[in-house]
């Protein structure tokens, strides 16, 4: 059975830069992108041979704004990739849009071309709220930018919505999450709002601009939790809640450990035991014609591969299993069982079909409670260290 992996295309351009927003993205530079497509389709090129014998079962164009970069533009990528990869027949592919840039003739075309997922930035159902993170799009566009997809025949589509915003109250973000439940989306991510340094939120925030308290997002989250799953959304990430059957196949890739490989300025990859990334420098990019050599690349050895497993998959419902975590890394499960019992003694974790998972409160304290696991990890390594180093020893031929 041939290997499968994930596609993600970065598409680093957009209409107007959100105030929140610490993706590569840049606005202002529709000029480039032409000369962008050349480069990426010469990166494309390039790498597919890397890829013999793999099969592409996700396609990821994210950003950005991939809906502002133009169908036909995205059309070409996908065309290129579809005739220089193996992609699977049943390949999820999705592209990312913003409402103001959708329109029902463009999705079409990409139907038709393949794609069969759309993720569309809504963000929020209040007016003021858009206006204060910069969002050029208004509340009107996200519904007719739903009608447009569905006429367009997707039937899987996904809202992101963002919690933790100025001036947003209990009131204000259930409105927003019942107007988007009444859009039917079959995948909904819910994000609590980050200020990111270096961005305009940031400068707001320290120029005084007042944002919701941690306690506040707390309580914001634990009702998407339980208003989502009124409405039939089983959560089955941190941050996202899904129809059955319509978790994001990409995104999984990311928290179950499984291959992906990106392209663009920014993008990253792992790929072939490693993880690695390309500078999120579009002049430099264009200048070498996308072929560009990747930064920050880190070997994955076994003890990270282990960290990873808790790292990642604490994110998921589906969250560590005993015996797969023994198969697969052959260390000790007892220092992180006795670590999980005492979670599970506080309602924070949950064991389900033999596999430990968090709970709505626990995942409000999961970086906290992940540190404890990998610490606890940290134990049965130093003590698988010790018996190697102690069962490497040459006899003593003093004892012969």
């Amino acid at each position: 059975m041939a290997t499968t992996y994930g596609v993600y295309i970065h598409i680093p351009f957009c209409k107007s830069k959100c105030d929140y927003c610490d993706f590569y993205s840049l606005a202002g530079r529709e000029e480039e992108m032409d000369h962008y497509q050349k480069a990426l389709i010469a990166q494309l090129r390039s790498f597919a041979p890397r890829l013999k014998g793999r099969v592409a079962d996700t396609i990821y164009f994210g950003g950005g704004t991939p809906s502002y970069y133009g169908e036909k533009r995205l059309r070409e990528l996908l065309v290129l990739i579809q005739r220089v990869f193996t992609v699977s027949r049943q390949a999820e592919i999705t592209v990312e849009c913003n409402p103001d840039s959708v329109d029902w003739r463009s999705i079409a075309r990409l139907r038709r071309a393949g794609v069969n997922r759309i993720s569309l930035g809504a963000q929020t159902a209040d007016p003021q709220q858009l206006r204060c993170l910069h969002r050029i799009h208004s509340t009107r566009q996200v519904v007719q930018a739903v009608a447009d997809i569905r006429r367009a025949k997707i039937t899987n589509l996904s809202l992101d919505l963002i919690y933790g915003l100025p001036d947003q109250d209990m009131a204000s973000w259930l409105d927003t999450l019942n107007k988007a439940i009444a859009l039917a989306p079959e995948h909904l991510s819910c994000y609590g709002l980050k200020v990111e340094e270096g961005t305009p939120l940031a400068r707001q925030a320290e120029l005084g601009l007042e944002l919701p308290d941690g306690d506040d997002q707390a309580d914001f989250y634990l009702a998407a939790v339980d208003r989502l799953r009124q409405a039939g959304y089983h959560q089955y990430e941190i941050s996202n809640f899904s129809k059955p059957g319509k978790e994001s196949r990409h995104n999984l890739k990311y928290w179950m450990g499984r291959e992906y490989v990106g392209f663009g300025p920014g993008a990253h990859s792992y790929f072939d035991g490693q993880r690695y990334a390309y500078p999120r420098d579009l002049a430099g990019y264009l200048a070498a014609g996308g072929l560009v050599a990747p930064v920050d690349v880190q070997p994955i050895p076994p003890t990270e591969r282990a960290r990873e497993y808790l790292l990642l998959r604490m994110r998921t419902r589906w969250g560590i299993e005993e015996w797969e975590y023994r198969r697969n890394f052959g260390l000790n499960f007892e220092p992180i069982a006795r670590k999980l019992e005492f979670f599970e003694r506080h309602q924070w974790i949950v064991q389900t079909d033999h596999r430990w998972h968090f709970t709505p409160q626990g995942y409000l304290l999961s970086n906290t409670l992940i540190l404890d696991l990998l610490d606890a990890q940290s134990d049965t390594f130093q003590e698988q260290k010790y018996w190697k180093t102690l069962l490497g020893k040459p006899d003593d031929p003093k004892k012969s």
